[in-house]
């Protein structure tokens, strides 16, 4: 579609959005203890925080991808910067007030932009370059995004997480003034992250507006409704399948810190757990790095069907394991997770034609996932012990293992897929 050279410029400036908002995002998973101690939550409410998130992209990526549609990528990238930042100003007053609804309303604002680079970056790499190396190229720009979810929690622990910790007894022992001046000594503490990051995003986003990117072919186009794109089997079924993915992921992470202070394993902090987070993602990064080449020579559904089977195996060992082998066995799930997303995504937008973008909207709410499943995780844990949540995760890789066996093959005429 267009020469190397002139893509180049286009792919960095994407892939550098990448990184950005998943360093963003991860850091979630180290705001929910932290935020479960300062506004002194039940486990069910903290789990609110992705809830909050990741609905924003489930309500907003029709919207978006009709913003697209008529304004094209660029305008997209550029609004979304701008929203993402306004959203991480609002921490500062969250901040002061300590009140958990505005936190929430914060990093809705935040997903909200975050929703806009997802359906203008994904896409437009896919489609920017060799159509046979779609999968190649999303998974190498997913390896640079994993470069700051790998940083997130790390940073994030080193903020809003404590070396010495204070102990839960001491809490319930002070009186009101000081219970008031711990836990507003703790909200404070997330003004230094997310103001930085507002001001990472206002500033790249002024920035972009005056990079010249290129047009892809269809940007003008008809984008079709979401009836459409409901009409491609594959289209819905792989919309499911990333609900799966992201869910279990979102989950697992979301809940990592809270199992590995569960497990039993002596003189684990909070601050110190937060680094099987890390493992976690460094591990997806390994996985990606790998899957860059590797979707390049292999067939991805079989590499779908191959590492959605090994990350059921090894929510299994945890869930019947105790210790550093239990925690370890959640932590080496992201090698096999890297490189789904990619591949669902490619073969969900597969023969799309007109509608790729409104196809790519209907991917992008799938991530509702992320919202949808670790409250369910939480209601769980609470009922039946934290171990016992982690069934939810583990029938999302079945869903995934049929996807790729089946769910992927594409059974629309050829006349529903005319450019």
């Amino acid at each position: 579609m267009k020469n190397s050279k002139t893509v180049v410029v286009p792919l960095l400036v994407v892939m550098s959005l990448m990184f950005i908002w998943n360093l963003s995002r991860n850091i979630n998973d180290v705001l929910i203890p932290h935020l479960k101690r300062a506004c002194q939550l039940t486990d069910f409410q903290s789990s609110l925080v992705q809830s909050a998130f990741f609905g924003g992209y489930f309500l907003l990526a029709l919207p978006v991808g009709q913003f697209i549609g008529r304004f094209g990528y660029k305008a997209g990238m550029v609004t979304g910067l701008l929203t993402a930042a306004a959203g991480a100003f609002l921490f500062f007053p969250a901040a002061d007030t300590r009140y958990y609804p505005l936190f929430l309303g914060a990093l809705f604002i935040m997903a909200a932009g975050f929703t806009f680079l997802e359906v203008t970056a994904t896409p437009y790499i896919s489609v920017l370059g060799d159509p046979e190396r779609a999968s190649s190229r999303l998974s190498l720009a997913s390896a640079v995004g994993s470069v700051g979810a790998t940083l997130g929690p790390f940073i994030g622990s080193r903020f809003l997480l404590h070396a010495t910790e204070v102990a839960p007894e001491t809490v319930a022992g002070f009186d009101a003034a000081q219970l008031s001046t711990y836990l507003n000594a703790e909200a404070q503490l997330v003004k230094t992250p997310y103001l930085s990051l507002g001001g990472l995003f206002l500033a790249i986003g002024l920035l972009l507006y005056f990079i010249k990117l290129p047009k892809i072919a269809g940007e003008d186009g008809h984008a079709g409704s979401i009836r459409d794109v409901l009409k491609f089997r594959h289209t819905v079924l792989g919309a499911l399948g990333v609900f799966c993915y992201l869910g279990a992921e979102v989950g697992i992470v979301s809940f990592l810190i809270r199992y590995a202070k569960a497990s039993g394993i002596p003189g684990l902090t909070e601050q110190r757990a937060a680094l099987f987070i890390t493992l976690y993602m460094a591990l997806v990064l390994t996985g990606r790095l790998a899957g860059a080449y590797l979707l390049r020579k292999a067939n991805p559904p079989l590499i779908l069907a191959f590492c959605s089977v090994a990350a059921l195996i090894l929510v299994g060992v945890s869930m019947t394991s105790t210790g550093y082998v239990s925690v370890y066995a959640l932590a080496l799930v992201g090698l096999f997770t890297s490189v789904m997303y990619p591949i669902l995504f490619t073969l969900s937008i597969k023969n799309l034609g007109v509608y790729t973008k409104t196809g790519s909207s209907l991917i992008i709410m799938s991530i509702v996932g992320g919202a949808v499943i670790p409250p369910v995780m939480g209601l769980l844990s609470d009922g039946f012990g934290i171990q016992k949540a982690f069934i939810i995760p583990a029938l999302c890789y079945i869903y995934l293992v049929y996807y790729a066996r089946a769910g992927h093959v594409i059974v629309q005429r050829a006349s529903t897929t005319q450019v």
